[in-house]
């Protein structure tokens, strides 16, 4: 403490620069000023940092004190400047302004005629898409009684990547078919600022309360699940409870054998063979919103609102393609179709899907699929011919147990699935074992 008190003491004792010593100091660009303009500067700087400097005590510790009050009295001197919340109804936004008994609500309409394409698929088509199939590949029952013409299609954009409790749905998408002409009709509600739920939410819920379903991506795991929790911490009473179709889980099953990447934006390249040009990653979405909300500059949005159109009507054909997925899907998909139908318990359909995929030259996927299709249905004999039609050009452990199976219980030829066992089943040491052992008690029988 004693060193610090010194080094105050030394910068107090030196000497104030002259105003013509701090001339001297000025930078050459300085010196193009007159000099009476100069001295006048110098000398009304010198004024206010003597003013500013005041009486403060000589002690440090005293000083620091008096300018911790003085720098506090400033602060508080200026109050916070609080900017107007920008009008979405104004200005680039495409929104009109409704009032509700909850407060101000903000909604953008827009209509897609029964002619709209997403890629190779016609939105329309989700209206007319099988609610039997979609119940099948989404392996939920309670979607068979719902009606397509009905369901509710659903995407938000968020202030963060969780569901979270600080997470804020800013702009809710939400599209349903018009019974008289066809149309899809999309509704989009924008948060102008934080605290005005209230509406946007209500209109949602009333949304919800009409519908047969409910379509999201990925919605089960965070878009319901926020909106839920929105709800219940603005005292808005909680949704209804309706069928909801999540596309994710659909999209996983037919397409994860030639897709590593399921998003939304994916899918719609891979299979609708729609591409996005002028796409915003969802990482940017939060980054927009807060810039709006800091300085009401509408044209960040105009991105945002875009994707999130996108997102709602690329899910209207998703649910045509999926309806009807002969029609749309080609073979290669048929055999994820046929497993899945197999999942739900649905094996007739589910051979003739396996069997239309391997007609159509799907590969060994395709036959693999019918085989495990036939050994579920009790036809072992066509699982034998199958499996045994791959053994050879597929290195697949699991597939050669199945064989071993067969060989041993269905066609009696122990030494045909003692070859599978050398070759590998993949089953534990103590399990090939007995295999093998049981396996040669036959042969030797046998011969």
């Amino acid at each position: 403490m004693s060193s610090f008190s010194a080094k105050l003491e030394r910068v107090r004792l030196l000497p104030t620069p002259s105003p013509a010593g701090a001339r001297e100091a000025l930078p050459a660009l300085a010196m193009r000023f007159d000099r009476a303009h100069c001295e006048e500067s110098i000398d009304a700087t010198s004024r206010e940092t003597n003013s500013a400097r005041g009486d403060l005590p000589r002690d440090p510790i005293e000083r620091l004190d008096a300018l911790r009050l003085k720098i506090a009295a400033i602060l508080t001197k200026a109050p916070p400047i609080r900017r107007r919340p920008a009008d979405p109804s104004e200005g680039d936004l495409p929104f009109a302004l409704e009032s509700t008994p909850e407060g101000p609500l903000y909604v953008r309409t827009k209509r897609f005629s029964a002619a709209h394409r997403v890629g190779r698929a016609s939105v329309s088509q989700g209206k007319q898409a099988s609610a039997g199939m979609l119940a099948l590949l989404a392996l939920d029952p309670t979607l068979s009684v719902g009606d397509p013409e009905r369901m509710l299609y659903i995407d938000t954009e968020t202030t963060g990547l969780s569901a979270g409790a600080g997470t804020v749905p800013f702009l809710i998408g939400m599209a349903w078919f018009d019974r008289e002409s066809s149309s899809l009709v999309m509704e989009q509600l924008l948060l102008r600022q934080l605290g005005e739920e209230a509406p946007m939410l209500t209109r949602f819920a009333e949304r919800v309360a009409r519908a047969s379903a409910l379509v999201t991506y990925n919605g089960k795991s965070f878009d319901l699940p926020l909106l839920r929790s929105r709800l219940v911490l603005n005292r808005l009473p909680a949704l209804p409870h309706v069928p909801h179709l999540d596309l994710v889980h659909v999209a996983r099953r037919l397409h994860r054998h030639r897709m590593r990447e399921l998003t939304l934006a994916n899918v719609e390249a891979q299979v609708l063979g729609f591409v996005r040009t002028a796409d915003i990653s969802g990482g940017e979405v939060c980054s927009r919103y807060s810039h709006f909300l800091r300085t009401g500059d509408a044209s960040a949005l105009l991105a945002v609102i875009d994707h999130n159109e996108w997102d709602v009507v690329a899910m209207a054909a998703l649910v045509g393609l999926y309806g009807e997925p002969l029609e749309g899907l080609g073979p290669t998909d048929w055999a994820s179709v046929a497993r899945t139908l197999r999942r739900a318990g649905s094996l007739d359909l589910a051979r003739e899907f396996a069997s239309l995929a391997v007609e159509r030259g799907a590969g060994h996927d395709a036959v693999r699929a019918r085989g495990e299709i036939a050994k579920a249905r009790g036809d072992k004999a066509q699982a034998l011919a199958d499996f045994a039609s791959l053994v050879e050009s597929v290195d697949d452990p699991a597939l050669r147990l199945e064989l071993a199976k067969l060989y041993e219980h269905h066609a009696r030829e122990p030494m045909r699935a003692l070859e599978m066992v050398e070759r590998g089943t993949g089953e534990g040491e103590e399990a090939a074992g007995r295999r093998r052992t049981r396996l040669e008690r036959k042969r030797d029988r046998k011969r």
